[in-house]
């Protein structure tokens, strides 16, 4: 990321969006600025897998190579300890001599449960791949990703919605 990104990134999203408030025409940067952020967070090779393999328990370094073949130790080593510069992973050591850690997703990091998931689902469809996702426990159904609004007690994930991305 460039110097001019990533000060915009540091702004408070207020100064990013602009002066009324609302993003304009020309403000397409500023409307993606969470997901700039979320992804300065998360997105280079191999987070999200790390962080994927974390939400099935915790688990040591060895257990998290067999987890993601083809990921070298030490590119291991560095997003574990990204991740847990970010709050998204703890480690907690379980021997001293020589020291050794077992690595959980923290509650900031399980909230990028669902995200992952949809984006693994995206990623087999349009592949062509087998489709699985999560199911509804009472019936087997496969459950369906929407946005719903509380207030008005609707679904809102249709083109024709009045939808609006801040």
């Amino acid at each position: 990321m460039n110097e001019a990104r990533r000060a915009v990134a540091k702004a408070p999203v207020r100064e990013r969006v602009g002066r009324a408030g609302a993003p304009g025409p020309d403000d397409r940067w500023d409307s993606n600025a969470g997901l700039d952020l979320a992804m300065s967070r998360v997105g280079d090779r191999w987070t999200l897998l790390v962080i994927d393999a974390l939400l099935d328990g915790a688990q040591r370094f060895s257990d998290l190579q067999q987890a993601i073949p083809g990921l070298a130790p030490n590119v291991l080593t560095a997003r574990l300890r990204r991740l847990e510069q970010e709050g998204l992973v703890t480690a907690t050591a379980y021997s001293d001599r020589p020291p050794r850690f077992e690595y959980r997703v923290s509650e900031a990091g399980r909230e990028l449960a669902g995200a992952l998931r949809l984006l693994a689902r995206w990623g087999a469809q349009s592949s062509g791949g087998e489709v699985e996702g999560p199911r509804h426990l009472s019936c087997g159904t496969p459950l369906e990703a929407r946005w719903y609004c509380p207030t008005c007690e609707r679904l809102t994930d249709g083109a024709d919605d009045d939808l609006h991305w801040l």
